[in-house]
C-alpha cells in the first residue's frame, strides 16, 4: 500500500483534490467555478440563492454564503449532502482530463482531507473524523478506473 495522500489547501501538493480549486464543472446547463460552488448552492431550494452562489467572486465566499442560515436549507439536505459531493467531484475528475490522470496516478494510496477544520468531510487534523471527501475521492477513482 502507497503512502497516503493528504492534502487541504490549494497551494499544497494535491491541491488540486480541493473543492476550492478553480476548476469550473458543468451540471445540467450551468457551469460552476468550482465544486465548492455546486456544493454550497445545491444546500437551497431556491433558484435565486443558488444563482447568487453560483456567480459569488472565490469558493471561500460560496462557501460563507452556503453556511448563512438567513437562506432556507434544503429539508433533506443532511441526507442528500454526500450525493451531491460525489455527483460535483465525479463531474470535475470526469471533464478535466488531466486531473483524471492525477487522481488515478495515485494508485491505491489513501487519500485524505487532513484539516483540523472539519471532521465530517476531513480527517479532523488528528486522523478520527471521518473523512468523506478523501472516500468520495477513492470511490470516484475506483469508478474511473472501471470506465477505462
Amino acid at each position: 500500500m502507497s503512502e497516503p495522500i493528504k492534502f487541504y489547501s490549494t497551494a499544497d501538493e494535491y491541491g488540486e483534490f480541493s473543492n476550492f480549486a478553480g476548476y469550473p464543472i458543468q451540471i445540467g446547463k450551468k457551469i460552476w467555478p468550482t465544486t465548492e460552488h455546486y456544493f454550497q448552492a445545491m444546500k437551497f431550494l431556491e433558484k435565486s440563492d443558488q444563482e447568487e452562489i453560483r456567480k459569488a467572486n472565490s469558493p471561500m465566499l460560496a462557501a460563507r454564503m452556503g453556511r448563512d442560515r438567513k437562506r432556507t436549507l434544503r429539508r433533506d439536505w443532511e441526507s442528500v449532502k454526500v450525493n451531491v459531493m460525489r455527483e460535483a467531484v465525479m463531474a470535475k475528475f470526469t471533464q478535466h482530463h488531466e486531473l483524471r490522470d492525477l487522481l488515478l496516478a495515485t494508485g491505491d494510496a489513501k487519500i485524505i482531507e487532513h484539516t483540523a477544520n472539519d471532521d465530517y468531510w476531513g480527517d479532523g487534523g488528528d486522523g478520527k473524523g471521518k473523512n468523506m471527501l478523501g472516500r468520495i475521492l477513492m470511490d470516484t477513482r475506483t469508478k474511473l478506473l472501471e470506465l477505462r
